[in-house]
This record gives C-alpha cells, structure tokens and sequence, in this order.
C-alpha cells in the first residue's frame, strides 16, 4: 500500500509540476503533456536504467499514465488566475515529489537486495531525474546543480531506507513528511551547498589564477 501511494504522489505532483513550467514556457498542448509526463516518470527511467530493469517497465503502469496524464490536462484547462495562485504551491509540490519518489526509489532497491550506495543511487535519481529533465527542456539550470539543498534531501531518504528503517505505509509517511519539511525548510532559508567558480575570462584567456 504504501508504495502505491508513494507512486500516486509522486506522479501527480511532478506531472503537475511539469505542466505549469511547460505553460510559463509558453507551450502548446502537446508540450505541456510531454514535459508533464517526462518529469513525472523521467526520474524512475534513469532509475531502471542504472539498475538494471528494462525501461519498457514504463508501459506496465498504466493507471499512473492516466492518472499523470490527466493531471496535466486538468492543469492545462484550469483558468489562469488559479494556475497563478497554485504557483504559490511550486516548492511544495516539488518537495513533495522530490520526497514521495525518493523513497520509492529506495525501497525498489531495497527489495531488489542492492547495497547501500546503489540504494543512495537510486533514491537520488528517482527523486531528481525527473526535475531535471524537465528544467533542461524548458531551458532552466535545474535546480540539483545549484548551491541549494536539493539532491542531499533525496539521498538522506534512501540511507534511511537502505537500514531497513521504513518498512509500513506510517513509517513512509513519515519520513515523506521529515523530507518535505526538510526541503521547505531549506528552501525558505536558503541554506546553500559550498560551490567554486571559476572566471571565464580569465580562464579563456589562459591567465594565471592563484590555487
């Protein structure tokens, strides 16, 4: 049970997701389903390609491609004042997703007896592909590689998991609520990961630069 629910949240809110950029993007239809179905099942793709489970998987859940496709029509056909005001939800509704598809990434490598660090992998990817693959078509720096706290959210849940810790429908709510707070959290107080910059000029210019 709790694994399906993980699968319904997670599907809903990154299609949803998908949607509104594509329609910030100024997409037509067509586009809009396409990236709100790329970021709702995006990540578990890169997921069953780095563990070995054949991506035509995909095309065995079909009730979570109705349901995703669905949700971005109902999105598409919303009047633009309610789109505007749900806008106000986007960091929600993606800790939401980032949270619900992590820790089903994790659990499917659980059960699949893989070791801790393909666990960590496969929460991480299922939790962030999608994002991912959805900002680079939309023509967005995606939001893992910048100095946020992001991805670290998503690999926290699959070394949670990958210690056996989330074994009942509770346990997952659980920790999908830990997460979600965790991400908001640091999404509102802009905690930051260390990063480096190099100066392009002076880096093109083949200049000597201090260590």
């Amino acid at each position: 049970m709790h694994w399906e629910i993980l699968s319904y949240v997670g599907v809903i809110t990154f299609a949803v997701s998908g949607a509104i950029i594509a329609m910030e993007e100024g997409y037509d239809l067509f586009g809009v389903l396409f990236l709100g179905l790329i970021t709702a099942f995006g990540g578990g793709i890169i997921r069953n390609l780095m563990i070995g489970i054949p991506v035509s998987n995909l095309w065995t859940q079909g009730p979570l491609l109705h349901i995703a496709a669905i949700a971005v029509i109902v999105v598409f056909l919303l009047p633009l004042r309610w789109i505007h005001r749900w806008k106000y939800l986007e960091p929600i509704l993606d800790a939401v997703g980032l949270a619900a598809f992590s820790i089903q990434g994790a659990l499917l490598a659980v059960a699949m007896d893989f070791p801790k660090t393909a666990i960590i992998f496969a929460a991480m990817a299922t939790g962030v592909g999608g994002g991912v693959i959805r900002d680079v078509l939309a023509g967005r720096k995606p939001v893992v590689f910048r100095d946020e706290v992001y991805a670290a959210w998503a690999c926290l849940s699959g070394l949670i998991c990958s210690f056996h810790l989330v074994q009942t429908t509770f346990q997952s709510l659980l920790l999908l609520a830990a997460i979600v707070a965790l991400r908001l959290i640091s999404y509102y107080f802009s905690w930051k990961i260390p990063r480096r910059q190099l100066s392009r000029d002076r880096y093109r210019s083949g200049a000597n630069t201090p260590l």
